[in-house]
C-alpha cells in the first residue's frame, strides 16, 4: 500500500534512521510501506533511500523499478541492502540503470556463478571469444579492440558482478563463499584484461605463453571487495621457437595486463595488479622462464618468499603453464621449513609487519593490528610449512581450509581451531563491509560514530558499542591463540629435524634409531609403532610430536629408557583429554618430557607413579620449588579430608611425590642450585613428617578416648636439620616429650612411644613414591636406646653420659615438627648445652678425629676410595667433619658458628677468622661438587648411591651429561672431581687432622 504525503510523521521516520528531508523522498516516490520497512533495515536509511532515487531517476523504466521492489521480498531485501552499504555500489546502478533488472532477478541474483561462467562472461563484454586460443598460445582469448572502450566495458561487466556478489553477500552468503568468489572474479578479470593486452600486441610478434599466477589472497580464494591482486608471470616460447622474442613478447603482455586492470575509467578501476612477489621484487625482470625461476629459488630466495609462495596458483593466461610453475616450485616451498633459522625468520617478520602500524591504528587494524587477519594467517603459515614437508594434508592455500586440516591431523586443538576460524570469518566479514561502502582499499575500522554505527549494522549488531565490544572479544581472542601457536616451541624444534626423522619412515628408521644411539633399534620401534598406529586423533598427535621427542631422547643419555618410559606414561594418559593437548600446545613441555625421561629414571618413575605431574613441565613458574608452609597447607588440608589415618598420610605421600618432581624438573632444566635442591627437598620432608606426627597424635588421642597428656617434638639432625638432604638422604630425627603438668608420667611415655612408632608405620607404609627413611639412629644410646625419651630424660644422659660424637651429631639439630615450645626448650635445656661446650680440648678434639680415621678405614672399600662422594678423601664428610670440629671448639664464644648449614658454617668460620677464605673456598667447591654428583647418581640411576659408577659405564656418563659435560665425559668429570677432592683433602690435613 502507499501512504501519501504526510501521512508518515517526522518522528516515525527518524526512528526509523532517516534524517531530514526523508518525508519528501518517500512521498516524491509513492514508496510503498513494504519499501519503508526495508529501506530502514538497511545500514544507512537515508543514503538507500537517497540511492533508490536517484536509481528510479536515471532508469527509463524507473517505476518499473517501484513496482518490482514493492511486489517481490528478494528483490526488495537485496536492492535496499545493497544501497544502504554501498555508495560505490549505488553509484554503479545511476551509470547503469539497467543493472537493476539482473539485480531483481531472483534466478540471476540469488544463485553463485561458477569459476568458467564468471570467465565467460568478463571475456564476452570485452568481445573476446572464450574457447578460442590465441595465436601466440596464451591461453586466453583476443578481445574486439584495445581501445579504452573495451576497458570500460569490462570495468562495468566486473563491478555489475560485484554489485550481484554483494548481494548475496548482504543477505547472508557465508565470507569464505564471498572471499572465494571474488578471487573467481578477479581470475576472469585478469583473463579479460589479458585478451585486451593482446589486441594490443603488433602484428609480427614473436609467439609465446604466458601464465598468471595468483599470490596472496587471490592466490589462496580469499580475495576482498578492494585489494590489490599479487601476481607472479611465467613465460615460455612456443615448440621450435627462440626464448628472448617470446620473453619480449610475454612482457608486452603482462605490462599491458597490468595497465588495463590498474586504469581508471567511469567506473574506476578493477585492481591494482601487483607484480613484486616476483624474484628479486621491483628490480627483477617483470617476466621469467620457468627455469629461471627455480634457478631463483634454489640459489637466493628468501624465507618470506617461500611463505609467499604457498599460495601460488594458475589464475589465468596459460594455465597448464601455470600448474607446471606451481608443480616445480611446491617441493620448494615444502621444504623451506628446514633452512637454518627458518621460524626465527618467519616470527621475525610478522613482528616487522605488526611495527609498521601506525600505533594510532594499531587498535583498529583489522588486517595488520594485534589480533588482526593476519595473526590468523601467520600462525596457520607457520603451522603448515613446518609440518606440511611431512603432511601433504596441510598444503593448502586457503587460510580456513588449512586451519581444517591442521585441526583434523592434531596439530591444533579442536578448541583452539574453531575459535580461531570463527574469528577469523568474522574479521574477514567485517573487512568485506568495511570494504563495500566506497570499493576502497581499507582495513582501519572508522573513528566517526555515525560511520562505526552503520558498520555495526552491517554485522547485524545494533550499536557502535555493542561493534566495539565484538571487536575486542574477537582481536584479543585471535592475538592469546596467535601467541600460543606462532610462538610454540615445537615449531622451531620440527623445523630443526632432518627430513628422515620428521617423517619417521618406517623403511631406514631402524638404521637411523641405531645411529641416533638407541641399544635396541628394534624394540624402540615396536614402540613408536604402538604410539602411532591407527587413524585415531590420539596417534595423529603422537605422530606431531614424536620426531622432536626421538630426537631430544637421542640426545639423551638413556634414548631406550626415555622411549620406553614415555611410552608407558602415554598409555597411563592417552586418553586423557589434556596431555597430548599440553605436549603439542604448551611451551616446551614436549622436549622437557623427553629430556626427562631419557635422563632421570629416578624422575621418569615418579612420572609413571603421578603422570598428572607432566603439567609442571609446561611453566617455568610452576618449576619453582615451594616453601615448606605452602606444602605443609596443602597436605593438611588433604588429611583432613582422608577417611581414616593411612588414607591421610597417603594422600600427603603423594603430594610429596609431585613436589619431588617439581625439585627433580628444576634440577635438571638447572633452574635451582645444590643448595637450593637441599633446602627444597627438606621443606617437602618437613612438611610431610609434620603432616604426619599431627595424624598420628589424632590417631592415639582417638584410641586413648583423649587429648594425649604430652607436648611432643621431633628433632631434625644431619643433613635434615642442615638443610642439605639430597634425593635420597634420610631424615635423621629425635623424638622428644614432655608430660603435660600433673599428668600420669607412664600413661604420658607410653602415648608418646605410641606416637613415634605410628609416625614410623605411617610413614613406611607402601606406596608408589619414594620412601621416607625416618632414621632416629642418631638419638641416645643409639639404636639400643629407647625411641622417644622425655625432656627431663635427655637433660640427665647428657649431663652425665653423652659422648663426643652425640654432640657432634646435635651441631646439626633444628626444630622439625610438633610443639614449638618443647622445641625451643629441647634446645636452651640439651642441645645447645651439648653442641657448644665452654670447654672443648684437644683430648675431645683427638677424639672427633679418631672416630673419623675409624670410619674411613672400616667404612670404605678399597676399590672405590677414590670414587667414593661422601666418605672418601676430600668428600663431604672430609668437609663436614672439618668445619663441625671448628664449630665443637669455637662454638661457645663465638656464635656466628651456631648453623646447622655445612656452606653456612664455612662463612662463618672465615668470617671469625678461623679458616683462611682461599681453604674455605676449596672445601666450598669440593663439597658442591660432591653433593651435585651424589644427587646426579639418584637423578639418573633411580637409586640412592654415595660411589660414582665405575669409569667407561653407561651410568657415569649420564651423570656427567647432568652436570654439563659433553658426551662421553665421564672420564672429565671422574678426574675433574679427583683434582678437587684432592686440593680438599689437603686442607682437611691441615685444619682437621694436624690442628692443635
Amino acid at each position: 500500500m502507499t501512504v501519501g504525503p504526510g501521512d508518515r510523521p517526522r518522528e516515525t521516520l527518524v526512528r526509523l534512521g532517516f534524517r531530514e528531508g526523508a518525508g519528501a523522498v518517500l512521498d516524491r516516490l509513492g514508496a510503498s510501506e513494504a519499501v519503508v520497512e526495508a529501506l530502514a533495515a538497511a545500514a544507512d536509511p537515508q543514503l538507500a533511500l537517497h540511492a533508490l532515487a536517484a536509481v528510479v531517476d536515471a532508469a527509463p523504466d524507473g517505476r518499473d523499478l517501484l513496482r518490482t521492489l514493492d511486489a517481490q521480498e528478494g528483490a526488495r531485501r537485496r536492492t535496499t541492502l545493497v544501497l544502504g552499504a554501498s555508495i560505490a555500489l549505488g553509484e554503479h546502478l545511476v551509470r547503469h540503470p539497467a543493472d537493476w533488472h539482473v539485480l531483481c532477478d531472483d534466478e540471476v541474483a540469488a544463485s553463485r556463478p561458477s569459476a568458467y561462467g564468471l570467465r565467460r562472461t568478463l571475456l564476452q563484454a570485452v568481445g573476446a571469444p572464450p574457447d578460442d586460443p590465441l595465436p601466440w598460445g596464451s591461453g586466453g582469448s583476443t578481445a574486439r579492440a584495445a581501445g579504452p572502450e573495451t576497458a570500460d566495458a569490462l570495468r562495468a561487466a566486473y563491478r555489475r558482478q560485484q554489485l550481484l556478489l554483494a548481494a548475496r553477500d548482504l543477505t547472508g552468503l557465508l565470507v569464505d563463499d564471498v572471499a572465494a568468489e571474488l578471487a573467481d572474479l578477479a581470475d576472469a578479470a585478469l583473463e579479460a584484461a589479458l585478451a585486451v593486452a593482446a589486441a594490443g600486441v603488433p602484428a609480427g610478434a614473436a609467439p609465446a605463453r604466458l601464465a598468471v599466477i595468483a599470490m596472496g589472497k587471490c592466490g589462496g580464494h580469499e580475495l576482498n571487495y578492494s585489494s590489490d591482486v599479487d601476481v607472479v608471470f611465467v613465460a615460455a616460447p612456443l615448440a621450435g621457437h627462440d626464448e628472448q622474442p617470446a620473453l619480449r613478447t610475454a612482457t608486452a603482455l603482462a605490462e599491458g595486463l597490468i595497465r588495463v586492470c590498474g586504469e581508471s575509467g567511469p567506473d574506476g578501476a578493477l585492481f591494482p595488479v601487483d607484480p613484486n612477489l616476483r624474484p628479486e621484487g621491483r628490480m627483477g625482470p617483470l617476466v621469467r622462464t620457468l627455469a629461471s625461476h627455480r634457478a631463483y629459488y634454489e640459489r637466493w630466495a628468501r624465507t618470506w618468499e617461500f611463505q609467499a609462495l604457498l599460495k601460488a596458483r594458475p589464475a589465468a593466461g596459460d594455465l597448464e603453464l601455470g600448474r607446471a610453475y606451481c608443480d616445480e616450485i611446491a617441493p620448494l616451498v615444502w621444504s623451506a621449513a628446514s633452512r637454518p633459522s627458518f621460524v626465527v625468520d618467519v616470527q621475525a617478520m610478522r613482528r616487522r609487519v605488526e611495527q609498521s602500524v601506525r600505533p594510532q591504528d594499531a587498535d583498529r587494524q583489522l588486517k595488520l593490528g594485534p589480533g588482526g587477519l593476519r595473526d590468523v594467517e601467520f600462525a596457520v603459515q607457520l603451522l603448515q610449512l613446518v609440518h606440511g614437508r611431512t603432511d601433504p594434508s596441510l598444503r593448502s592455500a586457503s587460510t580456513l581450509d588449512a586451519l581444517a586440516a591442521l585441526r583434523d591431523g592434531g596439530y591444533v586443538g579442536r578448541g583452539d581451531a574453531f575459535e580461531l576460524g570463527d574469528s577469523y570469518r568474522w574479521l574477514r566479514w567485517v573487512e568485506h563491509r568495511l570494504q563495500l561502502w566506497r570499493l576502497r582499499r581499507t582495513h582501519v575500522i572508522p573513528g566517526d560514530p555515525e560511520a562505526l554505527r552503520r558498520l555495526a549494522r552491517t554485522t547485524d549488531l545494533r550499536t557502535a558499542d555493542e561493534f566495539t565490544a565484538e571487536l575486542r572479544r574477537r582481536t584479543t581472542s585471535v592475538r592469546r591463540l596467535h601467541d600460543k601457536l606462532f610462538y610454540r616451541p615445537l615449531l622451531a624444534a620440527v623445523a630443526r629435524l632432518p627430513d628422515d626423522v620428521a617423517r619417521l619412515s618406517p623403511d631406514k628408521a631402524r638404521d637411523l634409531l641405531t645411529a641416533l644411539g638407541f641399544a635396541d633399534p628394534e624394540r624402540a620401534l615396536q614402540h613408536l609403532a604402538a604410539l602411532t598406529a591407527g587413524v585415531s586423533r590420539t596417534a595423529a598427535i603422537q605422530r606431531t610430536l614424536l620426531p622432536v621427542m626421538v630426537d631430544t631422547f637421542a640426545s639423551s643419555a638413556d634414548p631406550d629408557g626415555g622411549l620406553l618410559a614415555f611410552r608407558q606414561v602415554s598409555e597411563a594418559l592417552g586418553r586423557t583429554p589434556w596431555y597430548l593437548k599440553l605436549l603439542r600446545d604448551e611451551g616446551q613441555a614436549a622436549e622437557r618430557l623427553a629430556f626427562v625421561l631419557g635422563t632421570s629414571r629416578y624422575a621418569s618413575n615418579l612420572l609413571q607413579r603421578a603422570p598428572d605431574g607432566i603439567r609442571i613441565l609446561a611453566d617455568d613458574e610452576a618449576l619453582a620449588p615451594r616453601e615448606r608452609v605452602d606444602v605443609e597447607g596443602a597436605m593438611a588440608a588433604v588429611a583432613s579430608r582422608a577417611a581414616d589415618s593411612e588414607a591421610a598420610v597417603l594422600a600427603c605421600r603423594a603430594l610429596r611425590r609431585v613436589e619431588l618432581l617439581r625439585i627433580a624438573a628444576a634440577d635438571l632444566f638447572g633452574h635451582v642450585d645444590v643448595t637450593e635442591v637441599g633446602r627444597a627437598l627438606t621443606a617437602t620432608a618437613s612438611a610431610t613428617i609434620a603432616t604426619t606426627l599431627d595424624v598420628a597424635r589424632r590417631a592415639v588421642a582417638d584410641r586413648m578416648g583423649g587429648p594425649v597428656p604430652l607436648d611432643i617434638a621431633i628433632i631434625a639432625l644431619g643433613r635434615l636439620g642442615g638443610a642439605e638432604i639430597g634425593y635420597g638422604s634420610d631424615a635423621d630425627v629425635v623424638f622428644v616429650y614432655d608430660p603435660h603438668p600433673g599428668a600420669d608420667e607412664q600413661a604420658a611415655a607410653t602415648a608418646a612411644r605410641d606416637i613415634a612408632a605410628e609416625v614410623r608405620r605411617l610413614l613406611a607404609v607402601p606406596a608408589p613414591d619414594p620412601a621416607i627413611g625416618l632414621d632416629a639412629g642418631l638419638r641416645p644410646e643409639g639404636k639400643q636406646g629407647p625411641l622417644v625419651r622425655s625432656l627431663a630424660a635427655y637433660r640427665g644422659y647428657h649431663a652425665r653420659w653423652s659422648s663426643v660424637w652425640e654432640a657432634q651429631a646435635l651441631l646439626r639439630a633444628a626444630p622439625l615438627a610438633g610443639d614449638g615450645p618443647l622445641s625451643d626448650r629441647f634446645f636452651v635445656q640439651v642441645a645447645d648445652l651439648a653442641r657448644y661446650p665452654r670447654h672443648f680440648g684437644d683430648d675431645q678434639a683427638e677424639e672427633v678425629r679418631r672416630l673419623k680415621r675409624r670410619m674411613e678405614t672400616e667404612r670404605v672399600k678399597p676399590e672405590s676410595r677414590r670414587r667414593d662422594l661422601k666418605l672418601g678423601p676430600g668428600g663431604l664428610s672430609d668437609v663436614e667433619w672439618t668445619v663441625q670440629l671448628l664449630q665443637l671448639r669455637h662454638g661457645y664464644e663465638r656464635t656466628e658458628l651456631r648453623v646447622t648449614g655445612t656452606l653456612p658454617a664455612l662463612d662463618a668460620a672465615v668470617a671469625a677468622g678461623l679458616l683462611a677464605a682461599a681453604d674455605a673456598g676449596v672445601l666450598r667447591a669440593a663439597w658442591t661438587g660432591a653433593a651435585r654428583a651424589r644427587n646426579a647418581i639418584t637423578l639418573v640411576t633411580g637409586k640412592t648411591d654415595d660411589v660414582l659408577p665405575e669409569e667407561g659405564s653407561k651410568e657415569l656418563e649420564g651423570v656427567a651429561r647432568l652436570m654439563h659435560y659433553p658426551p662421553l665425559g665421564g672420564t672429565d668429570l671422574l678426574a675433574d672431581l679427583r683434582a678437587s677432592f684432592d686440593a680438599a683433602r689437603e686442607v682437611t690435613e691441615r685444619a682437621f687432622y694436624a690442628a692443635g
